[in-house]
């Protein structure tokens, strides 16, 4: 059985948490409709590891199991995804028809609980309602497993990136990137940190529309007012160097650097920051964005790790050198701004939509449509099957 419209919670703990059937028909709302309240008591004392904190059922008032079977109700297509806690399938609706994301919340045992990633991702996802966020229809409970219920999107960008024949075309990179920051500063407004912007995140469906997905390392923070938080999140390609060098006291910028790096995929079709741990992280932005000066941070000598990762040779800033025959004017002035070293001088999601290469500069932005004549749905995860099994032969 399906939740109920107006089933909720009695949560002592937690009064802001509830469970429900929420319709697919919901109108969008405006980022003026919604004002979050202060953040919630910490659910765990873990901050150093949030992928592996958990928090047991009966602490935050967990429903009673549904009668009916999920294999019933829903029938599964394939997997689609694999995270921290549990796996994501393609599936239908057996009596609608309605192709949907299955996500399978794994429980480890009673004892250990429900994960606390998880139970980030359902509370935040139950209170966004916005054009660029993935819709979560239904929560179920079933023979110890939970199931969140989302609208389904064909592809990711990681996925597409990764099709071996699919190019974006400036117009459709244009597109995208305003898509992001159009769902980022929704978020951002609303007091939320995502806190894990990558391409495999960012859910794209046959008609170019692009979802904001994954909220399992997001948190809420109050705006203006500088919060300690863990500097172990955000995949490493796409963490932003005063992460890389300790900082824990951060805000919404770290989001914004992650957009450069996924704007500058469209151009360049791969990663531009891929080093294979912290230290080579860094060294590979050096390398492109300059060693970081006093002069161009004035903070960063402040950093916990500054002086222990101090490169030896000074890098120059070859940011323009490298991409400039890639890029437009307007898109490497962008860009660039979205990568600044000082979070400081990046713009902010809001801000960033106000500059010259979406409001005057050629070509307009145009929906990818072509995506419809990709064959097949594509994924990060089945991006990668398909590789592992093309180098199996």
């Amino acid at each position: 059985m399906y939740y109920g419209q107006h089933y909720y919670i009695d949560n002592q703990h937690d009064p802001s948490l509830y469970y429900s059937s929420l319709p697919s028909t919901q109108p969008i709302s405006t980022v003026e409709d919604h004002h979050l309240p202060p953040p919630p008591p910490p659910l765990t004392t873990n901050q150093h590891d949030p992928t592996q904190s958990y928090t047991p059922l009966e602490e935050i008032g967990y429903p009673y199991p549904t009668f009916e079977d999920p294999a019933i109700l829903f029938e599964k297509i394939g997997q689609v995804g694999e995270g921290t806690y549990g796996k994501v399938y393609k599936a239908r609706n057996c009596k609608t028809g309605q192709l949907l994301a299955l996500k399978r919340i794994r429980m480890k045992t009673d004892k250990e609980g429900f994960p606390i990633t998880a139970m980030r991702e359902i509370k935040l996802l139950q209170k966004l309602r916005h054009e660029r966020i993935v819709l979560l229809q239904e929560i179920l409970v079933s023979k110890g497993s939970v199931y969140m219920v989302l609208e389904y999107m064909d592809h990711d960008l990681s996925g597409i990136l990764g099709h071996p024949d699919f190019r974006f075309e400036p117009a459709h990179a244009k597109s995208l990137t305003k898509q992001i920051l159009q769902g980022l500063a929704y978020l951002h407004h609303m007091g939320i940190l995502h806190r894990d912007m990558k391409g495999s995140n960012l859910l794209v469906n046959n008609k170019g529309e692009l979802k904001i997905a994954d909220f399992g390392l997001a948190r809420i923070f109050r705006k203006n007012q500088p919060g300690d938080y863990t500097n172990r999140v955000i995949t490493l390609w796409y963490r932003p160097p005063e992460l890389l060098l300790g900082a824990t006291t951060y805000d919404t910028a770290v989001d914004v650097w992650g957009v450069g790096c996924i704007m500058l995929e469209f151009f360049v079709g791969k990663p531009i920051f891929n080093g294979t741990d912290e230290i080579s992280q860094l060294d590979s932005i050096y390398k492109i964005m300059g060693t970081p000066t006093k002069d161009i941070w004035p903070t960063v000598d402040e950093l916990p790790w500054y002086e222990l990762v101090r490169p030896k040779e000074h890098c120059e800033n070859v940011f323009r050198d490298t991409f400039k025959s890639m890029l437009t004017p307007g898109a490497l002035a962008l860009s660039e701004a979205l990568l600044s070293m000082d979070p400081k001088n990046r713009p902010t999601a809001a801000e960033a939509l106000e500059f010259e290469y979406f409001k005057t500069e050629e070509p307009k932005d145009i929906l990818p449509a072509n995506l419809m004549d990709m064959n097949d749905d594509w994924h990060d995860f089945e991006s990668k099957q398909r590789k592992r099994k093309q180098a199996a032969i």
